[in-house]
């Protein structure tokens, strides 16, 4: 049985409002929440006094490749996981594009059984779609499993969906919600074609948003919602890179109503076009990070409800393999360590306020995928909860970076925030930098 605690002098954010309160954690579930001080400790409970830093739930991240099996020279489960926690992250969801990808049950249980054995985290895996799975994704549980993921581009081998045909089957028939990478493959070839035309192999980095254009983005963002439409399937759209395509999106619908929904990732947040002669390959994604006008027109949607869900899309690489040229470094980052405390550096800076960055780290993922008792703090939810210091300057380089990869794109960066305190079900996971490593986190549910 778990430890019980008893979290004082807390600046409690949940569910739009902040308030000075306590929180009693009991058998792995919030007991009690108690606005202003009691002035009691609970008996037999151990006290943590948070001097007034922030309390909120845990982070539930909807997109991320911690790479195992097949790529844990990368990173793997337990690493990224524990990097996760110390980021106060407390659930994950993660891709199916390992080696071998997760195109049928077996192989999506392999990675639960992984995850069970290795994850400091709560966890849930993606299905993987191809253009010929189909019967594998009917058979899938939507009570234990968050999704299917769809790439619509990007993709190598025998992930890429490019059959329309296979689009409509997966978008007429699936169960689970819909997650899916819109990028337009034809229009990024033809692209690609005409930048080795100029260049040859010297493609410099700057050209890839030229590459990867937002009508790449805009083209299969559009098409997935009319498919959708056309289903009423539950869609997901991840990682929105550019201002145009939150036209295809509604504000005016509550959000568990919504049967299309859009996610944005904190890098498309942070940086812009301008960063690449810094940055380099670094910051070399798919989709692309484009112009500071596509920054300015996603940070708009988190505002006015377009978007939905702020996550990380993790997807470490070494940095022997990021400091090539162009066409031979791999695309993605390692995240999930800093995007919390980057967005909360994002609302100090005016651009959002901290309840708005609780609203799209953890109560909207959980209401998106319906995710069984946790992304709030309510009585008798999971004790998924995490502590943020809004006063604790430090600079993020290599020695304090917690990847297996062992870089970081925010190198350099000093954040105003740090995650002191990270509970997963009820288990102090993550204290002030030292980890309890006792425990393991356990398979999400579903209310579907």
């Amino acid at each position: 049985m778990n430890r019980p605690y008893h979290i004082i002098n807390a600046r409690i954010i949940n569910e739009g409002d902040i308030f000075d309160g306590e929180l009693i954690i009991k058998n792995s579930r919030i007991d009690k929440i108690i606005k202003g001080q009691s002035g009691k400790v609970e008996e037999g409970a151990e006290v943590i006094d948070i001097n007034g830093k922030y309390l909120l739930p845990g982070v539930i991240d909807d997109q991320v490749h911690f790479r195992e099996p097949g790529l844990t020279h990368k990173a793997d489960i337990y690493s990224e996981s524990k990097a996760a926690v110390a980021g106060g992250i407390t659930s994950y969801m993660d891709m199916p594009n390992t080696v071998p990808p997760v195109l049928s049950h077996d192989l999506l249980e392999d990675k639960y059984r992984l995850a069970a054995q290795k994850s400091l985290a709560n966890y849930s895996f993606y299905m993987g779609a191809s253009n010929d799975n189909i019967d594998e994704i009917i058979k899938t549980d939507p009570l234990n499993v968050c999704g299917v993921k769809v790439f619509m581009g990007s993709s190598t081998g025998n992930m890429l969906v490019d059959d329309l045909n296979s689009l409509n089957d997966i978008f007429s028939k699936s169960n689970l919600l819909v997650a899916v990478h819109c990028e337009d493959e034809d229009t990024i070839r033809k692209n690609l074609h005409l930048a080795r035309e100029k260049y040859g192999e010297d493609v410099p980095i700057e050209m890839h948003p030229v590459i990867r254009t937002e009508e790449a983005c805009y083209k299969s963002s559009s098409l997935a919602v009319k498919l959708a439409q056309k289903h009423n399937t539950r869609l997901h759209i991840l990682h929105l890179s550019t201002a145009r395509e939150l036209d295809l999106f509604d504000n005016k619908i509550s959000l568990d109503k919504k049967r299309i929904t859009a996610e944005v990732c904190v890098h498309h947040l942070w940086f812009s076009d301008e960063d690449y002669k810094k940055k380099g390959t670094c910051i070399k994604w798919n989709p692309a990070i484009k112009t500071l006008k596509d920054k300015e027109g996603l940070l708009s949607g988190i505002l006015n409800g377009k978007i939905d869900v702020v996550a990380t899309d993790h997807a470490p690489h070494t940095g022997d393999e990021k400091q090539n040229t162009y066409f031979k470094a791999p695309s993605g980052g390692p995240l999930v360590q800093h995007s919390l405390i980057a967005m909360f550096e994002l609302a100090l800076e005016g651009k959002m306020s901290f309840e708005q960055v609780v609203e799209k780290m953890c109560h909207n993922p959980a209401i998106c995928f319906q995710v069984d008792k946790r992304g709030f703090l309510r009585e008798g939810y999971w004790a998924d909860l995490t502590v943020v210091d809004t006063d604790a300057a430090w600079a993020v380089d290599k020695s304090n970076v917690l990847y297996k990869c062992g870089w970081s794109p925010f190198e350099g960066e000093t954040f105003r925030t740090k995650v002191t305190h990270t509970f997963v079900n009820g288990n102090l996971v993550y204290n002030n930098g030292r980890f309890d490593e006792s425990n393991r986190g356990q398979r999400l549910k579903f209310n579907r």
